[in-house]
């Protein structure tokens, strides 16, 4: 079977930059900042980006295109079959990622229909939206239907054509609303409180949930940037693509956060963020411009936040079909919908978590806690703070002692002749050598003890 390539290397910047922004930049990262103080997480995240994430993200574009493989067969393909473990559980994760977050994208989707039907009042219900369980499955599917519908046609004429209308589509959205949110009373009190460190703020705590918020929005750890690295070819400059992608995420969570802060201080609505905040604050602020101004810009704020969301669904779903067409030589679109089919399956007990079923919702007590937390949160933990970065700490391991930094280097060097010898091959090989694995490490470490079991 003919494995597929992107067109060009413009689609595959937004294909791989759409699969870092998406909810985690919009929905997830404004809460992580409120809850994390404002700008003590926002240094933090941007920290972890460049210092931490971005030499991972070369190696694992690297990894994908020297092999021309998925994020498990990559590592049998360079002769070291032993570590395709590490490609097994950034499937695993991705997988559980995916369960949760396409019932998050089904949330999203019914509030598109709401929005268009002018009902803001929908803000005020949240807790009793997310619970009419049937309704929400329902939006679910019909997101999972237009991912896998991408995805069932292919990189190039799948993927790529779908991301080069979404993320123009976004960004322009995105501008349109810092430049209304701007206009609003007391804008200045958000932009302050996002912008101006308190650097009290800044615990275990808080690193590792920036840690995990910059694994989450970037696709990190789960084999989406070795499986997206497999369908490029040799010219491909790998330092500028990442850096690219990097930008392109950073941007986009630091421009929702101009969106968001502002929307909440001119409102007056007291929030320290949380699973709802767009969900509970922007309606209202959409209700304050009118009835038929509201309806317009409510819609089309959440129709592109739709967008965001397919963006990123669509990468994680790719992973594990890809692995099932090149490991097991399964038709692209039978693997598709099967995988669909299954992770829908999983994300019902998420969906149930929310209030509707005892059960899911006071799902488990971590060791040294007082309150349990429901199954979405449990797959949460599990996932993003802690498989992800276990990931990427892997990676490092992986490429400093067993493909070593002269086979990188040398796979980096293909499409920038330049970069051997350069300073950025130096900061490459110091970070996967020293910085990434002992950061990484440490704080993958003591955040787990510190989450799981209460150790301070």
């Amino acid at each position: 079977m003919k494995r597929g390539s992107f067109n060009s290397k413009l689609g595959f910047i937004l294909a791989a930059s759409g699969s870092a922004v998406g909810l985690g930049n919009i929905w997830k990262f404004p809460f992580e900042v409120s809850n994390g103080g404002g700008a003590a997480f926002l240094l933090m995240y941007l920290f972890f980006c460049f210092v931490l994430c971005f030499p991972i993200i070369v190696s694992e574009l690297a990894i994908g295109r020297n092999t021309k493989k998925n994020a498990i067969g990559a590592f049998k393909k360079m002769g070291h079959k032993k570590w395709n473990f590490i490609g097994k559980i950034g499937v695993f994760c991705g997988v559980l990622i995916l369960s949760f977050y396409t019932i998050v994208a089904g949330w999203v989707l019914g509030y598109v229909i709401e929005m268009l039907a002018g009902n803001f009042s929908i803000s005020n219900n949240f807790s009793e939206y997310v619970n009419d369980v049937d309704k929400i499955l329902i939006y679910s599917t019909l997101f999972m239907f237009f991912t896998a519908l991408i995805v069932s046609k292919g990189i190039a004429n799948g993927i790529e054509k779908a991301a080069k209308i979404l993320m123009p589509s976004l960004l322009i959205m995105i501008i349109a609303l810092i430049i209304y949110a701007l206009t609003l009373p007391n804008a200045i009190d958000g932009i302050i409180f996002y912008l101006v460190p308190d650097f009290s703020q800044i615990n275990l705590t808080v690193a590792g949930n920036a840690l995990g918020q910059a694994f989450f929005s970037l696709s990190l750890g789960m084999g989406m940037l070795i499986t997206y690295g497999s369908y490029v070819d040799k010219n491909t400059n790998i330092i500028n693509s990442a850096a690219l992608i990097t930008l392109t995420d950073v941007g986009v969570a630091f421009l929702a956060g101009l969106i968001i802060f502002p929307f909440i201080f001119s409102s007056g609505i007291q929030s320290d963020g949380g699973l709802g905040l767009i969900f509970e604050v922007f309606p209202k602020i959409f209700e304050g411009l009118g009835s038929i101004t509201g309806t317009i810009i409510g819609s089309i704020f959440f129709i592109l936040l739709s967008f965001a969301a397919i963006t990123s669904t669509i990468s994680l779903l790719e992973v594990p079909v890809s692995f099932l067409v090149d490991e097991y030589k399964v038709r692209r679109k039978f693997s598709v919908w099967i995988v669909a089919l299954i992770i829908l399956l999983i994300g019902i007990p998420s969906s149930l978590s929310q209030g509707k079923n005892d059960f899911f919702t006071n799902f488990i007590t971590y060791y040294g806690k007082e309150e349990s937390i429901d199954f979405m949160t449990f797959i949460t933990d599990v996932s993003n703070d802690t498989l992800l970065p276990l990931g990427g700490f892997l990676i490092t391991i992986y490429v400093s002692s067993v493909w070593k930094k002269s086979n990188l280097s040398r796979e980096i060097s293909k499409g920038n002749k330049s970069y051997q010898g350069s300073i950025m091959e130096k900061y490459i090989n110091f970070s996967i050598n020293y910085i990434c694995p002992l950061i990484l490490g440490t704080i993958f470490v003591l955040t787990f003890f510190n989450k799981f079991f209460g150790f301070s």
